[in-house]
């Protein structure tokens, strides 16, 4: 018999009233231990990531750094993980902190996420869109055996416990966490209570980092397609020509329709104002880099023009004094100051500017591919909103113009903004390098001009000086051109040649003597259809203007060529009677005739001849004395004969002359062509 104390046990069958208590009981310890692990993931994870991302770089780069190989691209390998490093520390160190806040931690951890999510999106962007290029990267280096090799090396030696077979083992890591995060943080409010505070901001800190994800993609996206279409393609016409097919041929076609309708008003643009303000910066910041660029290019081939004369090499046959002192300042400048402002200008100023003018070609071709994606997208819109759908391809094609609109909005501001501090630091640095160089240059020229005899003079008493010394310079020239117009020295002509004759006849014939001028000076043809021509040579008149009705510019004859000279510089032609040489003129009858009527009279007299002689003279501009028997006195003002422009070396700087029947060597650069004052006018001799 049971004892009456004894525990009643409940009659099978029977509910136990209090069980749906144990098991609530149970489920809450469940998903408080779930909640606890999910918690203990997240943080320990965490704390691996980040070792591991030290080892990367501190231990794999490093290691691979030091090895110095040239045909590894370490910057395109690890990107900005570094970036991402300093991140995750933080972030990991604000995790471990949520620990002391007990009861509050999920409400630290979901914090911790929302704070950091700006951040992170911005640095994982950036590594996830070179992420592809990364493993191609990498997959380029497995199909060099020498490379390989040595990044295996670096792997078995850094890090031998991790058994990873290539790179990519460590590449992936920050594409794998940040997609991790939202499914960690679903873990934990999976075993939050439903109501409480902290499932709430768990639900917010997973909404937070799944759209940041989604972001990462869309940024992705947006860099293949730009990857895409912003390479600037040099194709041959074959290449283009190849390219052609029926599908391109409809697209371009159908663009150029959309397009003549924008123009014509038949159809609507699409207006973008943002980014059509956007554009129109970028463009006027382009067209300013180009013409700097172009500006740069011309300078710099004007500087390297003025370096090459090199007047201090000049033997100058002076005793020492202000004109060696020059010659010392520019042999410096030309040795050292000049080159070295050319060497500056190049790295400080062209270098930088090529590459800014290389960083624009991509958004240019961006922006260009916008415009037919946008006559593509138009397209399709007013189809779709006839039938209602369109084909997978077509709605493929609105997504890339969508891509690249986001893509030019998102980055133009920031672009145009880097650009024009770019612009300015360049354009710094030559205003820079032109005051390096007139201070260099001032300095050294103090420094000769200390040495001279009026180098201590004061400012003001120096310039007195120097108007005094321009006074009487002045008044001994109005002095010799007196004495020079006064005493006019007896015409001396230079004999034209056989052929300067015969070309002289031959214009006169075509034109009349009329027509004839002479050149004062050297012309040099810098226009299309500008002659080159030499002082004192015959041309003959075909125009007094040129084909824009410019009077400043002639049309002439130059016995063979024909084109335009300045006016004023030339002048009417005399010729006068008295050469000994003679030139035959054709007679009356032509030779046909002659050969038709082989005799002729014995007593026939000979064809008279018509000599010319030039308009100038050659006078002696300085007196010059003999220092040797080959050279020859000349007083100011006499006129000499020019035998030869050059010495028996061929130097061009001195000439040899004849005066008053002797002959020998003068300075070329003392000799002076002037006209003859009185010329005699055309005649023929009878």
């Amino acid at each position: 018999m049971a004892s009456p104390h004894a525990e009643e046990l409940p009659a099978e069958g029977t509910a136990d009233p209090d069980a749906h208590i144990y098991e609530e009981v149970t489920l809450c310890e469940r998903m408080e231990l779930s909640q606890r692990l999910a918690v203990e993931e997240l943080i320990t994870t965490e704390a691996s990531y980040v070792h591991n991302l030290q080892l990367c770089l501190s231990d794999i780069r490093a290691h691979l750094q030091q090895k110095q190989l040239p045909d590894l691209d370490l910057e395109g390998l690890f990107s900005n993980i570094d970036d991402i490093l300093h991140l995750s520390r933080r972030f990991l160190r604000g995790l471990e902190a949520t620990a002391a806040q007990e009861h509050d931690q999920l409400l630290g951890i979901s914090t911790l996420f929302q704070e950091f999510k700006e951040e992170m999106e911005t640095v994982y962007k950036t590594y996830c869109a070179s992420y592809d290029n990364a493993l191609l990267l990498v997959e380029s280096y497995r199909k060099d055996p020498r490379l390989q090799e040595e990044i295996m090396d670096t792997l078995n030696a850094m890090v031998p416990h991790t058994s990873a077979s290539d790179l990519s083992f460590f590449l992936v890591m920050p594409v794998q966490r940040v997609t991790k995060y939202p499914l960690l943080l679903g873990k934990i409010l999976e075993n939050t209570p439903a109501g409480t505070s902290a499932h709430r901001a768990l639900a917010a800190a997973v909404s937070a980092m799944a759209q940041a994800n989604a972001n990462i993609n869309e940024y992705k996206r947006q860099q293949e397609v730009a990857t895409k279409y912003n390479k600037a393609e040099h194709l041959t016409l074959r290449d283009r020509l190849a390219r052609l097919n029926t599908h391109s041929i409809a697209k371009k076609t159908t663009r150029l329709s959309r397009l003549l309708m924008h123009e014509a008003g038949f159809v609507s643009k699409t207006e973008d104002k943002e980014y059509d303000n956007l554009e129109e910066k970028f463009q006027s910041v382009a067209s300013s880099v180009a013409a700097l660029k172009e500006n740069v290019a011309s300078y710099m081939a004007h500087l390297e023009a003025f370096l090459v004369p090199a007047p201090h090499k000049r033997e100058l046959q002076m005793e020492e004094g202000p004109a060696q002192q020059y010659q010392r300042l520019a042999e410096h400048l030309h040795h050292a100051v000049f080159p070295e402002f050319k060497r500056r200008l190049d790295r400080l100023v062209w270098q930088p500017l090529c590459s800014l003018s290389e960083m624009l070609v991509g958004p240019q071709q961006l922006v260009k591919k916008r415009l037919d994606k946008l006559l593509d997208y138009e397209e399709i819109q007013e189809r779709k909103s006839e039938l209602g759908s369109v084909t997978y391809d077509e709605e493929a094609a609105m997504n890339t113009y969508l891509a690249i609109n986001a893509l030019l909005v998102a980055e133009l501001p920031r672009f145009n903004q880097l650009v024009v501090q770019l612009l300015g630091q360049v354009l710094g640095s030559l205003c820079i390098l032109h005051q390096d160089l007139a201070a260099e240059v001032l300095h050294e020229a103090e420094k000769e001009l200390k040495q001279l005899p009026r180098g201590h003079m004061p400012l003001p008493a120096f310039w007195r000086l120097v108007e005094d010394t321009l006074q009487q310079a002045g008044a001994q020239l109005r002095t010799f051109t007196q004495a020079f117009e006064t005493v006019t020295p007896s015409p001396v002509t230079q004999p034209l040649t056989a052929a300067e004759e015969r070309k002289v006849l031959s214009l006169v014939s075509k034109h009349g003597p009329d027509k004839l001028y002479q050149v004062t000076s050297n012309v040099s043809g810098s226009k299309d259809l500008d002659l080159t021509l030499q002082r004192g040579q015959i041309v003959a008149l075909l125009q007094r203007v040129d084909t824009k009705g410019n009077t400043s510019r002639w049309l002439v004859d130059a016995g063979g060529p024909r084109g335009f000279v300045p006016a004023g510089k030339l002048q009417p032609y005399s010729p006068v009677q008295g050469q000994q040489t003679r030139m035959q003129t054709p007679t009356q009858e032509s030779v046909p005739d002659r050969r038709r009527h082989s005799y002729a009279s014995p007593e026939a007299p000979s064809p008279q001849v018509a000599t010319f002689t030039p308009a100038f003279q050659m006078v002696a501009g300085f007196s010059f004395a003999a220092r040797s028997p080959q050279e020859v006195s000349l007083q100011a003002g006499q006129p000499v004969v020019v035998l030869e422009p050059h010495d028996k070396k061929g130097s061009k700087e001195w000439s040899l002359v004849e005066v008053n029947g002797q002959r020998g060597y003068v300075p070329s650069s003392y000799l002076v062509t002037v006209p003859v004052q009185e010329p005699m006018g055309w005649s023929v001799p009878v």
